[in-house]
């Protein structure tokens, strides 16, 4: 798939839907800690969040934390020393990662894998369907190199993990995922993540600089910015991310019925065969709100920040990136199964203005 060489353009909002308001931005580098405000756009927090926490660590995030190396010397070599096969198994789901909250006790792994990544449905199943019925449900598979996950260190030395996924960007060094991930420290990035392999298929990269709205949240019109950035330092053979995944198209959300495939990394303590899965699904309007629902199982702890692809080509792996799983709740409705249903922001100027200030930092 051909990429373009400039900047995506704003589209425009689905009829009787407005923007989220402005707010009042700050940015931040880090690695192994945060620093100081700089700007307009905020850097991800220093250690995960769980959705109560969010807005109380929201105002020390400013602050540097002392003793800690500065972010230049966090390579992707220390990533790959850093991010053993161990560690990463260990790693659980950012607090309340699962979409709407914790897991469900109950919660059963997703179906057997596939021999071959199932190409988008020619009918997709209907969107709403009766709570006691699962209409869809994500398959195991291989996983894509532009899909992988998104791994780090809180404040108490616990290792959490998020999926995210590469965007085309000028720099080709561009990762996106959801806002309330908040990667802390030695934060990095695992393309096609492979469990329990010395070496992963395509490298562990570390993460030098992030990007999201400071007003973001998961509740409210909060919900609708839950999207974030973030810039990876290159392989020690100078090599970009994108050079050696490709990358997907960030794509304004063309509207509220797409047919999109997800895919994501449900947590090992969610999901023991500790794979990617993946699931071809039409998304709709979530009532009551600027954002998408898909109704697909599987999706535990682990897949916030999961893309929702359209035109995905299966040879490539890559295709247009119209959402994430993210937004109202996390990502998805409170209470049991909440792995069925999944929850988007509504990508529109917002995540374009924040994508404009990633690429040119």
């Amino acid at each position: 798939m051909a990429r373009p060489s400039t900047e995506p353009t704003v589209s425009t909002a689905p009829t009787g839907s407005t923007e989220p308001t402005d707010a009042a931005r700050v940015r931040r580098r880090w690695s192994h800690a945060a620093t100081a405000a700089l700007g307009m756009v905020v850097c991800l927090a220093t250690a995960p969040a769980g959705h109560a926490a969010e807005s109380a660590r929201g105002a020390a995030a400013g602050a540097a934390r002392p003793g800690l190396a500065p972010a230049a010397s966090w390579t992707s070599r220390d990533a790959a020393a850093y991010w053993t096969s161990e560690r990463m198994a260990a790693a659980a789901p950012g607090r309340d990662d699962t979409p709407g909250g914790a897991a469900s006790a109950s919660g059963t792994a997703a179906a057997a894998p596939a021999a071959e990544p199932a190409k988008p449905a020619a009918a997709p199943a209907k969107p709403a369907a009766p709570a006691a019925q699962v209409p869809n449900t994500a398959q195991h598979f291989d996983g894509v190199p532009s899909v992988g996950v998104l791994f780090s260190v809180d404040g108490d030395a616990r290792t959490h993990h998020c999926t995210a996924s590469v965007v085309h960007s000028p720099h080709r060094n561009l990762i996106l995922t959801a806002g309330h991930c908040n990667p802390g420290t030695h934060a990095a990035f695992v393309p096609q993540y492979r469990s329990g392999a010395s070496t992963q298929p395509y490298g562990v990269w570390a993460i030098e600089e992030s990007f999201a709205y400071d007003d973001r949240g998961t509740t409210g019109d909060k919900a609708d910015l839950d999207f974030a950035f973030a810039t990876v330092a290159p392989a020690e053979d100078g090599r970009s991310l994108e050079e050696v995944t490709g990358g997907n198209l960030l794509t304004p959300t063309p509207g509220y019925t797409n047919d999109v495939t997800v895919i994501g990394y449900p947590n090992v303590r969610n999901d023991p065969a500790d794979r990617a899965v993946r699931c071809d699904a039409r998304t709709a309007r979530l009532t009551g709100t600027r954002e998408l629902r898909m109704d697909c199982g599987g999706f535990y702890g682990g897949t916030s920040g999961s893309p929702w692809l359209t035109d995905l080509d299966d040879e490539t792996g890559t295709g247009r990136v119209i959402g994430v799983i993210g937004g109202l709740n996390g990502g998805g409705p409170k209470g049991p199964h909440n792995d069925r249903t999944s929850y988007s922001p509504y990508f529109g100027g917002k995540i374009l203005s924040l994508y404009s200030r990633a690429v040119r930092s």
